[in-house]
């Protein structure tokens, strides 16, 4: 994700709205103390960014205890619960409330067969040529598509081609989707760190994108090659969950997976020249802001709709 550096607040383009504002960070002030200082990094090294901060975490959120905060964090963040299915009783925990489903229709998805959707409900950033990543800077240094796969031989196919980042707050809906139809392959774990994808810890200099737990499916498709969907953990993210079947045909929009509590991102890689992405993602992410959209909204097309 790209932020100027002279840029102190962080300013979304709603894509439904046509609006810009400035976004409310969620745990801003404990990220900052954190992310902020060098004690408090030096802290997260040894603390925040460990699987068992995670793992503790996510065991609290699966009691029935948490399930008391979930109504005073639907009232403070006004989350629309006419979208959402209601397991009858309720929810048993604030993780079973987290991952919750969304009901029928919620989420139209781009029909037109060369549109490519987007994966999450999200703030998205879209690189077109992924031979330059300059905008995914972390403290002055880009990383690389070898470090966000976890080595070369991965990373090869997907050289050059379009990128996508969809970053979720932990007041979003948190369950992830394919953006094209295809066959999915088994996802492939890549062990790592559990720091913030918050935009505070990556402009203090958090490598979360590419040094945090995630794990990477590759979807094959007839319509724009193989596709990388990549899942990415963070802080008190406990486990991310995956929900589809292995080598069994998928169509665009079908669940794939959830995180549990925390927030986190997905992010969507294609070879080169077989996607187009769209032009707004793209002009918004060239003045370093991030675009909110929703699932099933248009990420971009399909080189073959241009030949067509």
């Amino acid at each position: 994700m790209q932020f100027p550096k002279t840029q102190s607040r962080l300013l979304i383009f709603d894509r439904h709205l046509k609006t810009i504002s400035e976004e409310a960070i969620f745990g801003e002030r404990w990220l900052r103390m954190v992310y902020g200082c060098k004690p408090g990094r030096i802290s997260s090294g040894v603390v925040l960014g460990k699987a068992w901060f995670s793992i503790i975490c996510g065991s609290w959120m699966n009691t029935r205890f948490s399930a008391r905060k979930i109504p005073a964090f639907v009232s403070r963040y006004s989350i629309d619960m006419g979208e959402f299915e209601t397991p009858a009783g309720g929810w048993r925990s604030f993780n079973e409330f987290f991952a919750r489903k969304l009901r029928d229709g919620a989420r139209p998805v781009v029909a037109d067969e060369n549109a490519i959707v987007l994966p999450a409900d999200g703030r998205h950033s879209a690189y077109p040529d992924g031979a330059d990543l300059s905008g995914l800077v972390v403290k002055g240094r880009p990383f690389t598509l070898s470090e966000l796969f976890g080595g070369e031989d991965a990373a090869r196919p997907f050289q050059g081609g379009a990128l996508v980042v969809s970053r979720l707050c932990p007041t979003d809906y948190h369950r992830f989707h394919f953006p094209l139809a295809g066959i999915p392959a088994g996802a492939k774990l890549v062990r790592g760190r559990y720091d913030s994808v918050s935009p505070v810890a990556i402009r203090a200099g958090a490598r979360s994108l590419c040094e945090n737990k995630r794990m990477i499916t590759i979807l094959r498709t007839q319509s724009c090659g193989d596709v990388a969907l990549i899942e990415v953990g963070a802080a008190c993210v406990g486990r991310i969950e995956q929900t589809f079947t292995p080598e069994v045909p998928v169509k665009k929009g079908d669940e794939k997976g959830y995180f549990l509590f925390g927030g986190s991102t997905v992010i969507t890689v294609f070879q080169k020249g077989r996607a187009i992405l769209s032009e707004d993602l793209v002009r918004q992410t060239g003045t370093g802001i991030e675009t909110y959209a929703k699932m099933g909204g248009e990420m971009g097309t399909t080189t073959r709709a241009s030949q067509e």
